[in-house]
C-alpha cells in the first residue's frame, strides 16, 4: 500500500504547476485571503460584492494552502492533489474491512490509476475533496456495521454532510447507497435501525446546511450576491442553479463546448478524439470511445467493475466471497458469521445502489462535466477490486462461509468469467485506441498471463506453494496490468499534455491581461475599483493577478447587478473610472448576453474608447467612463 500510495501521489503531483489554473475559483481564493468577510462568504472579487455559486468549504483549504506556502498554481491545487492521494489508502482500509485485503489492494490500485480521478485531483476544483469525504463516510459506515456504535454512524452522516457542503448535489449520488449500507449493515431489529438512521439523517441535514444557514445570520446588505442565483441568495444558487437547472441543462458553463449531432469530428489521432465534447445522454454514454469522459478515462474500469463486481456481490449474498483473512480461524463463531452476513449484505446493497445511481444519473444528465463522476468513482474502484478478488480467490482456501474453490464447484465458472472479462477488456481497449500502441500490447500480455496463472493454479500436481503464488497473487497482478495499462497510459498522457478538468471561465488572453494590469493601476486616480467588468465571470484572471476590487455590471445570464443609475453615481464619486467590455451584443440570445445589458450598452454609447491607448491589440475593449476625468 505504501508503494501504491506513493504512485498515486506521483501521478497527482508530477508537474502539477503546469496544469492550467481555473480563473473563476482562483479569483475567489485571491479575494478570500484579503478579509474574514470574503473568506467566510467565498467572495469572487476583493470588494466582496459577489460570491461564487457554491459554499466555499473547499476554497477555505486552498486559502490556507496559499497563506502557508504562497500564492501559486501549485499551492492552489495542492489540497485537491492531497485529497485524491489520501483517498487511495483510505479506500484500501475500507474495502479490506468490507471484503478482503486482496480486494482492498485491487480497489486502491484502481483508484490510484483511474484517469478521471487523477485529472480532477490535478485541477483546482473541489471534486477530489468531495470524493475523499464520500470515502470517509463509507469507511465510517463500515465501522458502524462492525461495532454497532452510533458514533461511527453519526460520523459517517457528518462526513456525507461535509461532502454536500463541498459540492452540493453532486454528493447526493452516494446518499442512497450509503444509507442502504448503514441500514443493511447495522445490527439490531428493523425499528431500532430505522430509529438510528433517522438520528443520522438529522446529523446529515444539520451539517449539510450549516454554512447555508449561517449566511442567514448576516444582514442581507452584508451578504455578497451569489453568482448564478436569481435573487442573490446562496440557497437559490445551491438548489436551483447548481441543482434543478444543472440536471435539466439550463445552466451551461460559459464557453463550454457542446456535442453537435451530425457534425463530423476529426478522429485521426488520439488527441483529436480526446477533444471531442462529451457525447449526448444515452445508456452507453459512460462507455464512449471519444471525448473527455472516454473509456480510457473511466469506461474501461467501469466495465470491469460491472462484469466482475456484480456477480461477486451476488455470490457474497449467498454466503460466498473471500476466504477468512490472515490469522482468522476457518471456523467462525455465531457472532462472526452474523457480522460476515451483514457486511456482505450491506456491501451488495450499498455499493450496488451507489453504482446504479451514478450510472443512471450521469448517463442521462443533460449538463455533464467529467469531474461530476467523482460522485461515484469510489464505488467503481471498490467494485472492481471486489470483483477481481472474488474471481481470483485461491482454490480450496478456507472452510468457512467464505471458502472458495473446489468445495463450492465455482472454480471453472470463475475462470471462464475471468477469461471472458479480460477478452472484453482487450477488445474494448483496441476500440478505444488509435491503432494498437504499446499499452494495448501490455494489456493483451497481462490478460494472457493472468488467465495462464489462473489455469495453472487449478493444476493438482503443482505444489500448494506454487499454486498459491500463481493465484491469487500472480493472476491478480497480471489482471491489474491488463485492466489498468490503458488507463495508466491515459494518466501519463494527461500529465504530459497538461490536461485540466477545470474550466477557463474568466481567462483573459495573455496580451490583454498584461496590458490591462500595466495601464489600469497607473491611471486609477484614487478610484476604489480597478475596472468595471461587463460580467462577473469574464475577468477572473485579472483579479488573480492584481487582487483589486472589480465593479460587476452583470451576473450570470446577463442579470443586471449594477444599474445605470448606480454606475453614474459611482463615477461621480470617483470610485470607478474604466470599464472592460470583451464581448459584443448580437441578435443571438440577447437576453442572456451581458453585452446587451443596459449598463454595458450605456458605457459603449457614452464612454471613450481607450483600448489602443492602453496597449490593447484592438478597439472596443477598454472605455474611459463618461464623467471620469481623463
Amino acid at each position: 500500500m505504501a508503494a501504491i500510495t506513493l504512485g498515486a501521489a506521483v501521478l497527482r503531483l508530477l508537474h502539477i504547476e503546469q496544469v492550467p489554473p481555473d480563473p473563476f475559483y482562483d479569483a475567489a481564493v485571491r479575494s478570500m485571503e484579503l478579509s474574514w468577510h470574503n473568506f467566510f462568504f467565498g467572495a469572487f472579487e476583493p470588494g466582496g460584492s459577489v460570491s461564487i455559486d457554491k459554499p466555499p468549504i473547499d476554497l477555505w483549504l486552498q486559502v490556507v494552502s496559499v497563506k502557508l506556502l504562497g500564492f501559486s498554481s501549485t499551492t492552489l491545487k495542492l489540497p485537491e492533489a492531497l485529497a485524491g492521494t489520501a483517498s487511495v489508502p483510505l479506500l484500501y482500509v475500507t474495502v479490506r474491512r468490507m471484503w478482503s485485503a486482496a480486494a482492498g489492494i485491487a480497489a486502491a490500485t484502481a483508484m490510484a490509476v483511474l484517469p478521471i480521478e487523477v485529472i480532477t485531483a490535478r485541477s483546482d476544483t473541489m471534486d477530489a475533496v468531495m470524493m475523499l469525504a464520500l470515502v470517509l463516510a463509507l469507511f465510517a459506515m463500515v465501522r458502524a456495521s462492525e461495532t454497532g456504535r452510533g458514533r461511527w454512524l453519526f460520523a459517517g452522516a457528518a462526513a456525507l454532510g461535509v461532502a454536500f457542503d463541498v459540492k452540493l448535489l453532486e454528493s447526493l449520488v452516494a446518499l442512497p447507497g450509503l444509507a442502504a449500507f448503514a441500514y443493511l449493515g447495522l445490527p439490531g431489529s428493523r425499528p431500532r435501525r430505522l430509529l438510528r438512521l433517522s438520528a443520522a439523517a438529522a446529523v446529515y441535514v444539520v451539517v449539510a446546511l450549516a454554512w447555508l444557514t449561517a449566511t442567514l445570520l448576516f444582514p442581507a446588505h452584508d451578504r455578497p450576491y451569489a453568482i448564478g442565483s436569481t435573487n442573490g441568495s446562496a440557497w437559490n444558487a445551491a438548489f436551483v442553479f447548481n441543482g434543478t437547472d444543472r440536471l435539466g441543462g439550463k445552466s451551461p458553463e460559459p464557453g463550454a463546448p457542446a456535442f453537435e449531432a451530425g457534425k463530423r469530428y476529426p478522429v485521426a489521432t488520439q488527441e483529436e478524439r480526446d477533444h471531442i465534447p462529451i457525447v449526448p445522454p444515452s445508456p452507453t454514454r459512460l462507455l464512449a470511445r471519444v471525448g473527455p469522459l472516454s473509456g480510457e478515462r473511466l469506461g474501461l474500469e467501469l466495465l470491469v467493475a460491472l462484469l466482475l463486481g456484480i456477480p461477486a456481490l451476488i455470490w457474497g449474498l449467498r454466503g460466498g466471497g473471500a476466504p477468512p483473512g490472515p490469522g482468522q480461524e476457518p471456523g467462525r463463531s455465531d457472532d462472526e458469521a452474523e457480522l460476515h452476513r451483514r457486511m456482505r449484505r450491506a456491501t451488495a446493497g450499498g455499493l450496488g445502489l451507489w453504482m446504479l445511481a451514478g450510472i443512471v444519473l450521469f448517463s442521462h444528465m443533460v449538463r455533464l462535466h467529467p469531474r461530476y463522476v467523482e460522485g461515484f468513482t469510489p464505488a467503481v474502484a471498490a467494485m472492481l477490486g471486489i470483483g477481481l478478488a472474488w474471481v481470483l480467490a485461491r482454490p480450496g482456501a478456507g472452510t468457512g462461509p467464505g471458502a472458495v474453490g473446489a468445495q463450492d464447484g465455482s472454480g471453472r465458472l470463475r475462470l471462464a468469467l475471468l477469461a471472458a472479462t479480460l477478452a472484453i477488456v482487450v477488445y474494448y481497449a483496441e476500440r478505444l485506441l488509435y491503432g494498437t500502441p504499446g499499452e494495448w500490447w501490455v494489456a493483451l500480455l497481462g490478460a494472457l498471463g493472468a488467465i495462464a496463472c489462473a489455469v495453472l493454479a487449478h493444476a493438482p500436481r503443482l505444489p500448494a506453494s506454487v499454486r498459491s503464488l500463481l493465484a491469487p497473487a500472480g493472476a491478480m497482478a497480471l489482471a491489474l496490468v491488463a485492466v489498468l495499462a490503458v488507463p495508466l497510459k491515459a494518466d501519463l498522457t494527461s500529465i504530459s499534455d497538461r490536461v485540466s478538468d477545470a474550466g477557463l471561465v474568466g481567462q483573459l488572453p495573455g496580451d490583454q491581461q498584461h496590458a490591462l494590469s500595466a495601464y489600469l493601476p497607473a491611471h486609477q486616480d484614487g478610484a476604489r475599483y480597478e475596472v468595471a467588468a461587463e460580467s462577473a465571470t469574464s475577468i477572473g484572471s485579472l483579479i488573480v493577478q492584481d487582487a483589486r476590487p472589480v465593479l460587476v455590471l452583470t451576473t450570470y445570464d446577463a442579470r443586471v447587478f449594477t444599474s445605470v443609475t448606480k454606475l453614474q453615481r459611482l463615477i461621480a464619486e470617483g470610485q470607478v473610472r474604466y470599464a472592460f467590455l470583451n464581448s459584443f451584443c448580437t441578435s443571438e440570445a440577447p437576453s442572456v448576453n451581458p453585452a446587451c445589458a443596459a449598463p454595458v450598452k450605456w458605457v459603449r454609447a457614452h464612454g471613450t474608447d481607450v483600448s489602443f491607448k492602453a496597449g490593447l491589440n484592438h478597439g472596443g475593449l477598454l472605455y474611459l467612463l463618461p464623467g471620469a476625468r481623463p
